[in-house]
């Protein structure tokens, strides 16, 4: 049910993204406790994204929600940034994140190890390539269990 819900999701906030010249970054369906949360988090190719332009999206996206009504059952709406340290979870995010500083873990060891931060240098065919203070990693995508971007101060 939840592929369904985000797919239906995506399909009625993209056009509303596209007019606020924003983009979608990515959308979560999921149960805490006894309430269910759709979370959606924006980003703007070029800037940040600021609370006005996750009020607008906010208020867009629930009437078209409330009016094609893809969910059925109560749930809570929240529109946000990724943030700073946004996770990433697509290709197009890694792609997006060269140059940038990360974290990410492995589901196995990699030279005896299933943490890294350094400098992701390039995403290229499916393969992380990271920059641990002078020292160079090659990972495969498929064998990243977490990543995210850092904050640098």
């Amino acid at each position: 049910m939840s592929r369904k819900v985000l797919e239906a999701v995506e399909e009625l906030a993209d056009p509303i993204l596209k007019e606020e010249g924003l983009e979608l970054y990515d959308t979560e369906f999921t149960k805490e406790g006894k309430s269910w949360f759709l979370r959606v988090y924006i980003d703007r190719p070029e800037g940040k994204v600021d609370l006005d332009d996750c009020s607008r999206v906010s208020e867009r996206l629930s009437a078209e929600l409330d009016r094609s009504d893809p969910i059925k059952g109560g749930y809570y709406l929240e529109v946000s940034s990724p943030g700073a340290e946004r996770p990433l979870k697509k290709d197009s995010h890694f792609q997006r994140a060269v140059g940038e500083r990360i974290f990410l873990t492995t589901f196995e060891a990699i030279d005896g190890r299933k943490k890294f931060e350094g400098i992701l240098e390039a995403y290229t065919n499916g393969q992380v390539t990271l920059d641990l203070d002078g020292d160079r990693v090659e990972i495969p995508r498929e064998k990243v269990a977490k990543a995210r971007q850092v904050l640098v101060l």
